[in-house]
């Protein structure tokens, strides 16, 4: 039975509330008091299966609301689900007791003000399948007990300060399909370890501080879809993954790393890449024509590089990706003749020298071509003119005119 807000199953002959929803979670759900605080009665709902508070804890201005620390126990065989979602007034740590919770599939502590060190307890939650800690205050390490979660498929914990290496340990999470760390303070290498991920489909580190080299080990992942490594200080070369090896991957961005070298071949085989960003690196070299033949690519942005030579694409590519390409602030880069007279040009990329001076030889014939047919026709105009002319007189503006041109060409 559902009403507003609660669910409940009836179960050797009484019935028990296995669900509250409060707050702005779905439009059936109860709404929470502008004075909302946490009791003990809510710890006597020994069948509470899923607890959920979004949007309740509204206004700082009020006391600070902490999530208590004590009475988790008494939910530990029941609790599935707990979240805490989008409570700007809720402060405070994440309880050390939440590693009771031993029948937690579902943990979700995203966007409030919580801060603190991530619990060493929260390992023990072995039947956590989503653990999601984003847009807080966090800070630290991330647990190496976290790599025991092996049938965890989501851990999101964006946008804290969080900071260390990332945990060996999360090779073993095999069944893991979204990882999420972006926008923290996490150094070091990235451990060959993740390599180990081969379910995933979407790893995003972008925003770190993570240097050394581009683990080989990236191109064995080959459930990925969608991987952002960009503004993390990786010096290294990109020739360094055969990427034609990520069949399945759409979107792909490495900006920002201060990567070298050339854009290798294996790049432009992604059959499914929809999204490339080179931007901001060191790249250098021609841009490939392959690019044009990628089947499904809508956006190029190769801006801010050393590339050199000539863009080649044609203006049909032009037109499908229009704004969505960049190839700006590549100093010996330029684009052709032809684009220039068409609304496609790449922005900001100049045009080629040789053209350049092609279109101003072929201007210059045709002014002097001009000039020369205009002065003939006046010549023709006298030797065949009704006005009584001398033969002196014509043959010298014949000779000066004649020398004009001569001048001229």
């Amino acid at each position: 039975m559902t009403c507003q807000g609660v669910s409940c199953d009836f179960s050797n002959g009484f019935w028990h509330i296995t669900e509250l929803s409060i707050g702005e979670v779905y439009d059936n759900s109860l709404s929470c008091s502008s004075a909302a605080e946490f009791r003990e009665d809510l710890f006597k709902l020994k069948h509470l299966k899923r607890l959920s508070f979004s949007n309740c804890f509204l206004s700082s201005h009020h006391k600070p609301i902490t999530i208590p620390t004590s009475n988790w126990n008494s939910l530990a065989n029941s609790l599935e689900s707990l979240q805490f979602r989008s409570n700007p007034g809720l402060t405070g740590t994440i309880p050390t007791s939440f590693g009771n919770l031993k029948n937690l599939q579902s943990l979700v502590l995203q966007e409030n003000r919580l801060k603190g060190e991530i619990p060493e307890a929260l390992g023990g939650l072995i039947k956590l399948v989503r653990l999601v800690l984003s847009g807080n205050s966090f800070v630290g390490t991330i647990p190496a007990s976290l790599g025991k979660l092996t049938n965890l498929l989501i851990f999101d914990s964006s946008r804290n300060f969080l900071s260390g290496a990332l945990p060996v340990t999360f090779g073993n999470l095999t069944s893991l399909i979204k990882l999420d760390l972006s926008n923290n303070l996490l150094d070091g290498k990235l451990p060959r370890e993740i390599g180990g991920l081969k379910s995933i489909t979407l790893l995003d580190l972008s925003h770190n501080k993570f240097s050394g080299v581009l683990p080989e080990i990236i191109q064995e992942m080959v459930s990925l879809q969608e991987l952002v490594l960009s503004n993390n200080p990786i010096v290294d070369y990109v020739t360094r993954i055969q990427w034609q090896k990520l069949k399945h991957l759409e979107i792909l961005d490495l900006s920002n790393m201060g990567l070298k070298g050339n854009i290798p071949n294996s790049m432009t085989e992604m059959k499914k890449l929809r999204f490339l960003s080179l931007s901001n690196n060191s790249l250098s070299g021609n841009i490939p024509l392959k690019f044009e033949r990628m089947p499904t690519i809508y956006a190029l942005y190769l801006d801010g590089n050393d590339f050199t030579g000539k863009l080649e694409f044609s203006t049909r590519f032009y037109e499908k990706l229009r704004s969505r390409f960049r190839a700006s602030g590549n100093m010996n880069l330029c684009s052709s003749l032809a684009l220039m007279s068409t609304r496609h040009v790449p922005e900001g990329v100049k045009q080629c020298e040789q053209d350049s001076i092609i279109h101003s030889e072929d201007s210059d014939s045709s002014l002097k071509n001009e000039y020369l047919n205009q002065n003939l026709h006046f010549i023709a105009s006298l030797g065949h003119s009704g006005h009584v002319i001398s033969g002196f007189t014509f043959c010298f503006v014949v000779r000066m005119i004649l020398m004009a041109l001569l001048w001229i060409i």
